[in-house]
């Protein structure tokens, strides 16, 4: 799945300002989040120059969870490189041994980024943009990998509170929550905003209320189940599925 490319750093998922036509855009990602698993010293993830005429450099790099720009737990290698028209390649992302002083009860947030650099035009007043590319990067450590096809979203409690929901999050994995309807396949109110809990801890998301509300997340793949939750006076909890 190709990430949406701006002029301005856009995070995947967010409300994007400035958005560039995507047929402008040459430099593309085949993913709209990475998990860096513990057990592992490091990850590729795949790059491909959709232009057909010019070549482009890929600049890559890591931000830490408030957006400053790091050189470690994790790097990336190499950090620009040059793709030909049509070319494909990888990013790898690799683990240095300070990646053992991250949280190992849970989850840790980065953001990878990788910025396209045309080619210098040779027309005069030609103004040329460095499209970007900025996407999740979840340090997994080893001690809490799940097994294949797991999900978490049915541990998530919800308390009813003014103007919406407190979703408690008692797992070690971030959890991002993209809307809260009364039925599935709503459609999402207007306005609406993305709330990404953080692992063993609590948000406020701002929604309607419902006797039956349905949460709608994101998973590794990038796929957005939907559960019901059942509510019991201001609590609500997901309502397992009958095997």
């Amino acid at each position: 799945m190709k990430g949406q490319k701006t002029a301005m750093v856009v995070l995947l998922g967010s409300l994007a300002v400035g958005l560039v036509n995507e047929a402008d855009a040459a430099i593309a990602l085949d993913r709209t989040r990475a998990i860096f698993p513990g057990s592992e010293k490091s990850i590729a993830l795949n790059i491909t120059n959709d232009s057909t005429s010019m070549p482009y450099l890929a600049q890559g790099w890591i931000e830490d969870a408030q957006g400053k720009k790091i050189s470690g737990p994790l790097v990336v290698v190499p950090p620009l490189q040059r793709l030909e028209p049509q070319g494909k390649s990888m990013m790898r992302i690799n683990a240095l041994p300070d990646a053992a002083s991250l949280p190992q009860d849970r989850e840790s947030i980065f953001y990878f980024n990788v910025r396209e650099v045309p080619p210098k035009s040779d027309r005069p007043n030609v103004m040329q943009l460095a499209l970007h590319t900025k996407i999740k990067l979840f340090y997994r450590p080893k001690a809490i990998l799940p097994e294949k096809y797991s999900r978490w979203d049915n541990q998530l409690v919800l308390h009813k509170v003014s103007g919406g929901y407190r979703v408690e999050n008692p797992t070690p994995y971030y959890m991002t929550v993209i809307a809260i309807t009364a039925a599935p396949k709503v459609a999402v109110p207007k306005g609406f905003q993305t709330v990404m809990v953080a692992p063993k801890s609590s948000a406020v998301v701002q929604s309607g209320q419902f006797a039956t509300p349905h949460v709608t997340t994101i998973n590794d793949f990038g796929g957005k189940p939907t559960l019901p939750f059942r509510c019991s006076g201001n609590v609500c909890r997901a309502e397992v599925p009958k095997s």
